[in-house]
């Protein structure tokens, strides 16, 4: 099984082609599609590309990601393919151009092998909300894989590619890197162009990815990240080296203490968080626990912006221009009405009416605005933190992994976000790495937040904090 770069690497140097990859992957894919992660795979662009690969490679002239074989969350546009963010509004609508993040990839001469499954238009944390139908998680099929992008953790979990792309726009790819044993990146806001991701809530959306090293995470982000003229919301700041990892001592790490002493959190998690931090404590850094008293406040405020956001983002799928388009209506209301309530499923439905609320005369102060002034407090006080210490460290999720249809409380699922949400809200890059497993060997993470675009400083950070716990 080709889990690594590295691997795939050795593959090649052993004289094994691309070609001989992309099918080693295929075959694996055959194998478990009981997972459900791909909702289609590209054999034939696959193979061709492969082929072009392997030709540059006899010519010497090929790019950095030779080889590397990628899945694609179905919220990313891929040109003459399909997308359809996993909803039944966009299903068979073709693609017209490649979003930025996945022409980087091109370019450096990595292989696209297929769509992966994942909650309708980003939104959920399970990948249970999907128009064609739950991922598995391949740790334990009756769990969850956690989402949105759980398709793109079960991938690669399950070596079904070398790595894979998700958006996180409150933990997407965080939280199910966690369920599934995986590493999953959001840079800072900005440090990807999002042109050619669709859209669920615009100021909280990140490209990253999810991979079974460190290594391969710091090279995608080096490849993907830079200005965009296409997106006005990426950043010109410079794109650092993060694949020459050189961890620093004397590190200060903060430890907010109310995500801690959080009534939830699972026994093995809040455990493994205060061995890792006696062990950083025994190598001469300075862990501290501060006060971030917003705990309670960063969900509400997260789901009030994000639903105005998607209320205003998916105004756009009417059933006219593109897409599902009602067989029974008549006349141009009806077929919006008709066509917008068939063609969306109950969360993404029930996320664009409460946007459309809080949005609306009467209630744009009382919300929308309430939660920007929120969203500017839970920036200062990071920043606060950020300026005292180098990192914060918390848990990625409070608990492991869930069966699937265990939690059927809209308000109970969106909890499940309670420690990935804050950096969205901020803005500011965060990591989950697997460190260890509950006494049912399910895996978790924990989560490593730095200040914005110290994502170099974060690897170098991350690296230290896995060996520490690979030696223990």
């Amino acid at each position: 099984m080709l889990k690594t770069f590295a691997e795939v690497k050795e593959h090649l140097s052993s004289g094994k082609s691309v070609l001989d990859v992309v099918e080693t992957y295929l075959e694996r894919i055959r194998e478990a599609k009981e997972l459900n992660a791909f909702l289609e795979v590209f054999e034939d662009s696959a193979r061709s590309a492969a082929m072009a690969v392997d030709e540059k490679l006899k010519n010497g002239t090929a790019g950095r990601l030779a080889g590397m074989v990628v899945g694609l969350k179905d919220n990313f546009c891929y040109q003459g393919h399909k997308v359809s963010a996993a909803s039944k509004i966009l299903d068979n609508f073709e693609s017209l151009y490649t979003a930025t993040a996945v022409q980087r990839l091109l370019d450096e001469d990595a292989v696209i092998i297929g769509r992966l499954n994942c909650d309708e238009f980003a939104m959920g944390s399970s990948n249970e909300n999907s128009a064609f139908g739950p991922v598995a998680n391949p740790v334990d099929h009756r769990l969850v894989p956690g989402g949105s992008s759980g398709g793109s953790a079960a991938a690669v979990a399950a070596g079904l590619c070398t790595v894979a792309l998700g958006s996180d726009t409150g933990g997407s790819i965080r939280q199910p890197a966690s369920f599934t044993g995986t590493i999953g990146l959001k840079p800072t806001y900005g440090r990807i162009s999002r042109n050619g991701l669709i859209a669920y809530a615009s100021s909280f959306d990140q490209i990253g990815p999810f991979t079974n090293n460190l290594e391969d995470a710091a090279l995608l982000l080096e490849v993907m990240a830079g200005e965009d003229e296409y997106d006005a919301t990426s950043s010109n700041r410079e794109v650092k080296e993060y694949t020459r990892f050189s961890p620093k001592n004397d590190l200060k790490i903060a430890v907010m203490q109310e995500s801690y002493e959080m009534d939830g959190l699972q026994p093995e998690i809040k455990a493994t968080m205060e061995k890792t931090m006696d062990l950083l404590k025994s190598k001469g850094h300075t862990v501290e626990f501060v006060s971030f008293p917003y705990l309670d406040y960063m969900v509400p405020t997260y789901y009030v912006l994000t639903t105005a956001e998607a209320s205003s983002n998916l105004s756009r799928f009417d059933g006219v221009h593109y897409g599902y388009r009602s067989p029974e209506a008549k006349g141009v209301e009806e077929t919006y009405k008709k066509s917008r309530s068939e063609g969306f499923g109950e969360e993404v439905k029930r996320r664009i009416m409460a946007g459309t609320f809080v949005l609306s005369h009467g209630y744009y102060d009382a919300y929308y605005t309430q939660g920007q002034k929120v969203r500017r407090v839970l920036q200062n006080r990071t920043n606060e933190i950020l300026k005292d210490y180098d990192f914060i460290l918390l848990p990625t999720t409070p608990t492991v992994a869930f069966e699937q249809n265990a939690v059927t409380d809209p308000i109970s699922m969106y909890l499940q976000d309670i420690y990935t949400v804050h950096a969205n809200l901020t803005g500011n890059p965060a990591i989950s790495i697997p460190v260890g497993k509950d006494n049912q060997g399910l895996p978790f993470g924990l989560q490593i937040i730095s200040d914005h675009f110290c994502e170099k400083e974060m690897f170098d950070y991350a690296d230290l904090l896995t060996q520490l716990l690979k030696n223990t």
